[in-house]
C-alpha cells in the first residue's frame, strides 16, 4: 500500500490526530515529528495508525523562520516517496507546505475540509469564496501537497505499532538567512487554540467592548474565544482572535456568533462550522441566513443566561 506523510509539527495535538484518520484513507501514514518530542509522540501517532515516526529535530528549527524546517521535510519526502504529503492548515503548514511544492515541483492545495481516495489520486474537497462553493479538486502533477483545515474529520484510532527513525538531514545554509532575534511567548489563556477548538465563542460589535459575557460562556463550554473585524478594529480584543477573511479560519463543530452582523469577510472565517447558533438584537441581521439557530435578543441577557444554564446542567 502507498505510504501518507503527515508532517507534525510540534507536539501532537488534535488536527494531527485528524490528519492520520485522513492519510489512512489513502495508504499507510508515516509521521514526520519536527521538534524535540519527536520519539514521545510515537505511542499517539500508533495509536490513530501510523506505521512509521521519523523524528528531525536542530536548533535552526527555533533560531530561524520555516525554511529548516522545509529542509527535512523534504528530506522525508526523499526517503519515503509518498504517495501524497499531509500538513495542517497553521500559518507555518501552509508556508511550509508551499515552499516543499516549489522544490518539489508539485502540485498544492490548502484548507482542505476532506481528503479521500479518488481514481486520480486524493480527491480533495475545499470550501471556496466564503464558503458559498464546495469544490473537489485532484493534484494531476508531482507529489500531492495538501494542508488540511483543524476539524475536518472526527479522529478516529486505528491501533499500530509504528517504527520509531532518526531522519538524516541537513540544514542548507541557504535556509538561514532570516534569523529569529527575539520572541514573546503567547499569554496562556487555559482555553484551546482558536483554529482547533471544538467550539467557539465569538463577539462583535454588539459587545460594546465588553467581552465578559463570550468568555464566561467560552469558559463553561471548554471553547475558544473569538471576535469580529469591527471589535478588533476597535481595540477591544486581539487582533490574533479576529474570525474572518483577513484574520483566521476555524472549522468547529460548534461556533456562537453574538453581536456579529455576519459580513461576508466573517462569514469567509467560520461557514464551514458544523452548527451556528447566532445572538443578535437585529432580526435582519445576515447572519441568521446562515445559522441553525437564530436567537433574536441582547447578547449581554442571552448569554449569561446560558453561562447559568450549562453551570446547573454539569452541576
Amino acid at each position: 500500500m502507498s505510504q501518507i506523510l503527515v508532517v507534525v509539527d510540534g507536539a501532537v495535538a488534535k488536527p494531527t490526530l485528524e490528519l492520520l484518520t485522513l492519510a489512512r484513507r489513502l495508504g499507510d501514514p508515516v509521521a514526520l515529528v519536527l521538534g524535540a518530542d519527536g520519539a514521545d509522540a510515537a505511542g499517539p501517532l500508533g495509536e490513530y495508525g501510523a506505521v512509521k515516526v521519523l523524528t528531525a529535530d536542530d536548533p535552526a528549527f527555533s533560531e530561524y523562520l520555516v525554511t529548516p524546517k522545509v529542509d527535512a521535510v523534504q528530506a522525508a519526502v526523499e526517503s519515503v516517496q509518498p504517495a501524497a504529503v499531509l500538513f495542517g492548515s497553521s500559518l507555518d503548514g501552509k508556508e511550509i507546505a508551499a515552499r516543499l511544492a516549489v522544490r518539489l515541483g508539485s502540485g498544492l492545495i490548502t484548507d482542505a475540509v476532506d481528503v479521500a481516495a479518488g481514481d486520480d489520486g486524493p480527491l480533495v474537497t475545499q470550501s471556496v469564496f466564503a464558503g458559498n462553493w464546495t469544490v473537489q479538486s485532484n493534484i494531476t502533477h508531482g507529489i500531492p501537497v495538501i494542508t488540511v483545515k483543524a476539524n475536518a474529520v472526527a479522529p478516529e484510532a486505528a491501533q499500530a505499532t509504528p517504527e520509531v527513525e532518526a531522519l538524516s538531514f541537513e540544514v542548507a545554509e541557504s535556509s538561514k538567512g532570516a534569523r529569529i532575534v527575539t520572541s514573546e511567548p503567547k499569554r496562556a489563556s487555559g482555553r484551546p487554540e482558536l483554529t482547533e477548538a471544538a467550539i467557539v465563542v465569538s463577539g462583535g460589535r454588539g459587545t460594546s467592548g465588553d467581552f465578559s459575557p463570550v468568555e464566561e460562556l467560552a469558559d463553561v463550554l471548554g471553547a475558544a474565544v473569538g471576535a469580529s473585524r469591527a471589535a478588533v478594529d476597535s481595540g477591544w480584543y486581539p487582533h490574533s482572535y479576529q474570525v474572518g477573511q483577513t484574520g483566521k479560519t476555524v472549522s468547529p463543530q460548534l461556533y456562537i456568533a453574538a453581536g456579529i452582523s455576519g459580513a461576508i469577510q466573517h462569514r469567509a472565517g467560520m461557514q464551514t462550522s458544523k452548527a451556528i447558533v447566532a445572538v443578535n438584537v437585529d432580526p435582519e441581521a445576515p447572519i441568521f441566513a446562515l445559522a441553525d439557530l437564530g436567537i433574536v435578543g441582547d447578547l449581554k441577557t442571552v448569554l449569561p443566561a446560558v453561562t447559568e444554564a450549562v453551570k446547573q446542567q454539569k452541576g
